[in-house]
């Protein structure tokens, strides 16, 4: 299966199980505790969240924002984050990240649990889309999952693209993209692409804050 088949699939994935999309927020004390980093990380200005999804953390953004941007490819999970997020300061937006361009440049981008759903031959273009959305001096924030959530997912081997297969309740089942970086070695790489990175680990995920090369071209 090609990317490009890959990433159709994940599109569907998420807008089927939009309604299921908050339960492990529901019942993982790892993901609450992961909410409240949002406090202490360097998050202000104008913030642009990719991939949205249901708002678990377009709240906390704003609280914390001038505005947030906030975007995802699925208007089922959009239609739960508008509905979860009242501030005012807030705006929504449906694109596919692979093919929007942000039309303007923001103090913080910002995504979590996005990171490991960009396939591999894809985050050069990625990073640069990131690096050309931010304003001088701006930041990169990111948070998700490290190799050891590899154990938690049904990893689909031997794919030409990293892969997982994941389940619905009324049985559906669904191939994503589903990278699992080493915070090391993500360091080392966004190091050869320009950005200055720190990386932290936290039960099993990773927090990273990167400033974008001086210049994008």
């Amino acid at each position: 299966m090609d990317d490009d088949a890959l990433l159709a699939e994940q599109k569907v994935y998420y807008r089927a199980g939009a309604a299921e999309y908050d339960r492990p927020y529901a019942e993982s004390a790892v993901l609450q505790q992961l909410l409240t980093v949002v406090d202490d990380l360097p998050i202000d200005g104008d913030v642009l969240e990719l991939a949205c999804a249901t708002g678990q953390w377009t709240t906390r953004l704003a609280a914390r924002a001038r505005s947030v941007t906030a975007v995802d490819a699925a208007t089922e999970t959009l239609a739960l984050a508008r509905a979860r997020t009242a501030s005012p300061s807030v705006q929504f937006l449906q694109a596919d990240l692979f093919a929007w361009q942000p039309p303007r440049r923001y103090d913080t981008v910002f995504f979590a649990f996005w990171l490991s759903h960009v396939p591999p031959k894809r985050l050069p273009a990625f990073w640069k889309t990131v690096a050309a959305a931010l304003v001088p001096g701006g930041k990169a924030i990111f948070i998700d999952d490290g190799p050891a959530a590899a154990a938690y997912e049904e990893v689909l081997a031997n794919g030409p693209t990293p892969a997982a297969l994941r389940r619905l309740d009324d049985g559906s089942q669904y191939r994503i993209v589903k990278v699992f970086h080493d915070a090391e070695a993500l360091k080392t790489d966004l190091t050869a692409l320009g950005w200055s990175v720190r990386i932290r680990t936290m039960g099993g995920h990773f927090i990273g804050m990167a400033e974008a090369p001086a210049t994008v071209g």
